[in-house]
């Protein structure tokens, strides 16, 4: 998931005043949603037993789901009544500081306000400007550094990316890599390393970090005076350039990154192209062509919020977010311990992208600079179906893939790495695998998608 980190006791606050501000239709009234915010001990009614955090639910005791699909349908076909109803018991049940059902509940409950209230707007734009008022580098890097230590699910896409670049511009003398993502330059230390090391003259490196988070913008000037210094401590020739004017990733242009003639180029983009408003992102893609680059590496999370949102079909795309961000909460209960403040911000940072997808109408992102990104993520076959028009796909070397197993074997039991079928048949990963690609999966599910491409022959 993207860093974008926030006080949890300052976002709890806000979440406690603004519930209190909302009178809408007499909902808040079947609402009181301060319930949902009071400490851990107190966060739950009689109604509701907790599990505790440290271990998963009971099978039976999963109920957080069908009662939120229930809701969404209600939502979706205006049933007041049957709304009232339901996100009464809902808040009764749910919590920020439970079980994975408790905080899901919570959570996906704020989005449901937000869409039966049309509020989703402007509680999007105030959840992001407190958790912009308290970010700072020493938080994004501690929330980064453990949410690293305990889960491959970034460092995945990092490793594969790194490797595919490392391989498509050896022997290169000046390499220029085009870092489109919000992960704050975390893969970057590591591939700084082998350059140092290889065997040839060591390249002169070129980093233009585009980004396009306000939150991310806040802390670029100390990362970059860091990578820097770590660059010369590894005596790689390197500077660095920022590009964080942009509203959105439809305004970049190629001038906007001052390739040269003589650079070999790399376009990297991790948790990036989902940001791009759907009608941008062909022009987007035929932009990194433009570039000629080497190689373009592709990482994005498994899920489609896209094909749903075509069809304005809310219910099928709240049924494939709250899958999606199952497997995420499943993954952070996990991995994290109970009192973890990195799981409550990971857990708060899912919040305002849930309430962006479900809160917000599609036509609220248009022409809002301040309301965020797109966030309408794509599977790995629709990415693959986009890309072929100007790219072909490169399948990850034995020695990439070594690298990605060899990282998971440094987690817990649960991860693991499927890859397409080999050359000229074979079992395949499934119908739902796309073949392009490699994926990271949770308990057999596939979450995060890698890839490589080259623009294609003519």
């Amino acid at each position: 998931m993207d860093i974008s980190l926030f006080s949890p006791n300052k976002e709890a606050n806000f979440l406690q005043q603004y519930s209190n501000q909302i009178k809408i239709n007499g909902l808040a009234a079947a609402i009181d949603m301060q319930s949902t915010n009071q400490q851990p001990q107190n966060s739950h009614t009689s109604t509701s037993r907790s599990w505790g955090s440290s271990e998963p639910c009971p099978e039976g005791a999963k109920w957080a789901s069908r009662l939120l699909m229930e809701c969404a349908r209600a939502v979706s076909e205006k049933d007041s009544s049957k709304i009232n109803h339901l996100l009464w018991m809902l808040n009764e049940l749910a919590s920020p500081y439970g079980d994975c059902e408790q905080k899901l509940a919570f959570y996906f409950l704020q989005a449901l306000f937000c869409k039966a209230t049309e509020s989703g707007v402007r509680c999007y734009k105030t959840l992001t400007s407190v958790a912009e008022k308290s970010h700072s580098f020493d938080s994004a890097r501690k929330l980064i550094l453990k949410f690293q230590e305990v889960s491959p699910w970034t460092t995945f896409g990092h490793v594969a990316s790194n490797g595919a670049i490392l391989e498509a511009l050896e022997g290169e003398t000046k390499l220029h890599i085009i870092d489109i993502s919000n992960t704050i330059c975390t893969q970057w230390p590591t591939l700084l390393e082998a350059l140092a090391t290889r065997n040839d003259e060591t390249p002169h490196l070129k980093l233009t970090v585009v980004v396009t988070a306000s939150i991310v913008k806040s802390v670029m000037k100390e990362i970059g005076q860091r990578m820097e210094k770590f660059a010369r401590l590894m005596g790689v020739p390197f500077e660095i350039n920022v590009i964080s004017g942009l509203n959105n990733l439809g305004e970049l242009t190629k001038e906007d990154l001052g390739v040269q003639e003589d650079e070999a180029v790399a376009v990297n983009c991790i948790g990036a192209l989902r940001r791009v408003e759907v009608e941008e992102r062909g022009a987007v893609i035929r932009m990194f062509q433009s570039l000629r680059p080497r190689v373009v590496t592709v990482v994005e999370e498994e899920a489609d919020l896209f094909s749903s949102s075509v069809n304005h079909d809310f219910v099928k795309c709240f049924e494939e977010c709250l899958r999606f961000y199952t497997l995420y909460f499943d993954m952070l209960e996990e991995s994290f311990v109970p009192t973890s403040n990195e799981r409550l911000m990971l857990e708060r940072e899912c919040s305002r992208s849930i309430v962006r997808v479900l809160g917000c109408d599609h036509h609220d992102h248009d022409d809002d600079k301040n309301g965020g990104e797109c966030e309408r993520r794509e599977r790995g076959s629709q990415w693959s179906d986009r890309l072929k028009v100007a790219f072909s796909p490169v399948r990850f070397s034995d020695d990439v893939v070594d690298d990605v197993k060899a990282l998971l074997k440094r987690y817990r039991a649960g991860w693991a790495l499927v890859l397409p079928p080999p050359l000229g048949g074979g079992e395949g990963g499934g119908d739902d695998i796309d073949q392009t690609g490699i994926y990271l999966t949770w308990k057999e599910e596939p979450v995060v998608w890698a890839s490589i491409w080259k623009p294609s022959a003519g």
